[in-house]
């Protein structure tokens, strides 16, 4: 039976008890409803992972201990995919985030463009930077892997797209190539769109800037929708999925 996984944002040491934060021992105590004597497996993005027996279960109090020796499990890809994500409203961002993380992102840059229809003054955009992290983190949980995708700021398009360096796709349903047209990359950055896809002049500016068009088929995907075809895509032809 396989047993649930937590990340824990903490040290973790061979044999030793903790006490998981409020927020965790409250989903494994009392959404979970593990007992005394119930394994789980941990992690917190070193790259291992422990498996662990719950000691205390009682009312309010609920304590781990992790076993003698943890277990290092590589599920990164070897293809490196940095993926610039225009911000989208709600649920259609937390969807591409969870999947690209179970598609192997390494790095996820939220991007606001000139279609974007989320505005965030420094304090949303904070919060919205938590949540995005959570559910980077239950989808590290829920897929096997040890290692945290790195979540960056929010940051505007413009300023963003100077800075990246390798093969480097702008999603274009328009003028774009197909992939069999390209030649892999040990490094990757995928460039995909808001709700309202890139103007003119920001899909003029990427491409100026080094970026290359990719076309994933004849037909318009939503924004969700093409960011995990170009990450499965990619992770097919040149990364672990083929």
């Amino acid at each position: 039976m396989r047993i649930s996984r937590f990340y824990l944002p903490v040290k973790l040491t061979a044999g030793s008890t903790l006490t998981p934060d409020q927020e965790s021992a409250h989903y494994m105590h009392t959404v979970l409803r593990l007992q005394k004597g119930a394994q789980l497996s941990v992690f917190n993005g070193d790259g291992e992972e422990y498996t662990a027996t719950v000691l205390d279960a009682t009312g309010a109090r609920f304590a781990i201990q992790l076993g003698a020796v943890p277990t290092s499990v590589d599920r990164e890809s070897g293809l490196h995919t940095h993926l610039g994500l225009g911000i989208s409203r709600g649920e259609r961002m937390d969807l591409a985030i969870q999947k690209a993380v179970e598609l192997g992102a390494n790095i996820i840059t939220p991007l606001f463009t000139e279609r974007c229809v989320v505005q965030l003054n420094a304090a949303r955009k904070q919060q919205r930077w938590q949540h995005w992290f959570k559910v980077i983190q239950s989808a590290c949980e829920q897929c096997g892997r040890n290692r945290i995708p790195e979540l960056r700021q929010p940051q505007e398009l413009a300023e963003w797209i100077p800075g990246q360096q390798g093969l480097r796709l702008l999603l274009d349903p328009l003028n774009g190539k197909r992939l069999t047209e390209l030649s892999p990359a040990a490094g990757l950055v995928i460039l995909s769109g808001p709700e309202g896809g890139f103007s003119d002049k920001e899909r003029t500016f990427a491409l100026q800037a080094g970026f290359t068009g990719l076309r994933l088929g004849p037909r318009i995907l939503r924004t969700e929708t093409a960011a995990l075809a170009a990450l499965a895509a990619v992770q097919t032809l040149w990364g672990d999925l083929g």
